[in-house]
């Protein structure tokens, strides 16, 4: 078993691949983190004795002034440093870089130079260092203006915003769940090896696309998929990723459940349930009364619950937070939910009568990757 802790575990990259680890016990253990830590010299100290590896994230991004940018970053390298020699351990530490490392700006200069402190720190104690340069990231749930254009574009499109393209030019795009496996993957590799490992770490992107291309995909998204109820043409998994991406800002609470128009004349009644540019699998089932199905989430499908007949009640919990969403259907009035991907998901059958329900996915299930993980929606207390 493998003890890992990350600085920044409350952020971005930091959520996500704290939830990854999450989905391989048998190989590691998450050591909690909170930003605190940093204030209290003894905490941070109990912490990096804990962890066999450490995934330093934790760094300010944005500032209006540079300097406190960059002497917050260095600062919370030193930190770490300080923390690890008073401790008097010597864990693998991973240092999350940027391509902006060759830029004549503060936060370049932090972090090329905070790069070069912990490489001197593995360097005169016998540890493993990578300090990974990694291009720009994008991903469900990441901020606003902060973060990523990507979650600028995608938080304005689906809450009536116009998005403003500043620069346009190609970006070497990586999607936050690649950059958390590729973690992943050298963690194993290197706490295997015998020999300590001191690394530069030049992250292979996923693809490149021009800002303009991003944008354009974005309202195509809006058209067809948050206006019309339509999945979009996905013709490859970085669309996919991007898509998921995109309505991963859908206000969850007012937009679902979707109702459809159902057709009825002397014959019976008709209804459109799910209009895709992409294929995957159609479900049926029925449920008989008081049982629940699913309690379990995706981390790259897509997923649609259509309640045909009866009353259902179908819950939504985004994985690491409390909140549980209840969406009450009834087949009178056909209607469907969405599920994001890291959000465990169940339906019930409330009513007295049969359940009829239709299930979409974007993917035909495959036994040995069904990307499928068991996580109740309401907790145990």
């Amino acid at each position: 078993m493998i003890r890992v802790g990350i600085t920044g575990q409350a952020g971005f990259v930091g959520t996500h691949l704290y939830n990854t680890l999450g989905l391989f016990p048998e190989e590691f253990e998450r050591i909690p983190f909170e930003d605190d830590y940093f204030l209290h010299r003894e905490q941070l100290c109990a912490f990096v004795q804990k962890c066999d590896v450490i995934v330093h994230l934790a760094a300010m991004n944005r500032c209006p002034d540079a300097r406190v940018l960059y002497e917050t970053n260095i600062g919370l390298v030193n930190q770490l440093i300080g923390a690890m020699e008073s401790a008097g351990v010597r864990p693998y530490v991973l240092f999350s870089s940027s391509t902006q490392e060759e830029r004549d700006n503060e936060y370049g200069r932090s972090k090329r130079e905070g790069r070069g402190l912990l490489e001197a720190w593995a360097a005169r104690n016998g540890a493993s260092f990578t300090g990974m340069v990694v291009p720009n990231v994008f991903g469900p749930f990441g901020r606003p203006n902060y973060n990523s254009f990507i979650a600028t574009f995608s938080y304005k499109l689906t809450h009536g915003e116009a998005p403003v393209v500043l620069q346009d030019s190609a970006v070497n795009l990586i999607y936050v769940g690649s950059l958390c496996n590729h973690i992943c993957d050298k963690i194993r590799q290197t706490v295997q090896s015998a020999v300590p490992v001191i690394e530069r770490d030049d992250v292979p992107f996923d693809f490149e696309m021009k800002v303009t291309e991003v944008l354009g995909l974005f309202e195509q998204y809006r058209a067809l998929y948050l206006e019309q109820g339509i999945i979009p043409p996905l013709h490859d998994r970085n669309e996919t990723n991007l898509f998921n991406t995109f309505r991963s800002y859908i206000d969850m609470t007012t937009h679902f459940p979707v109702s459809l128009v159902q057709h009825t004349d002397a014959r019976g009644s008709f209804v459109e349930t799910v209009k895709i540019g992409v294929g995957g699998q159609v479900s049926f089932s029925t449920t008989v009364p008081g049982v629940t199905r699913g309690n379990h989430y995706h981390t790259r499908k897509m997923e649609r619950f259509v309640v045909i007949k009866g009353k259902a009640r179908i819950q939504l919990r985004k994985v690491g937070t409390d909140e549980v969403l209840d969406y009450y259907l009834d087949g009178d009035q056909p209607a469907y939910v969405d599920m994001p991907v890291w959000y465990t998901h169940n339906i019930s059958n409330i009513g007295d009568e049969i359940l009829y329900a239709q299930f979409w996915i974007n993917e035909w299930y495959d036994p040995n990757d069904g990307d499928t993980y068991f996580e109740p929606v309401v907790k145990e207390n």
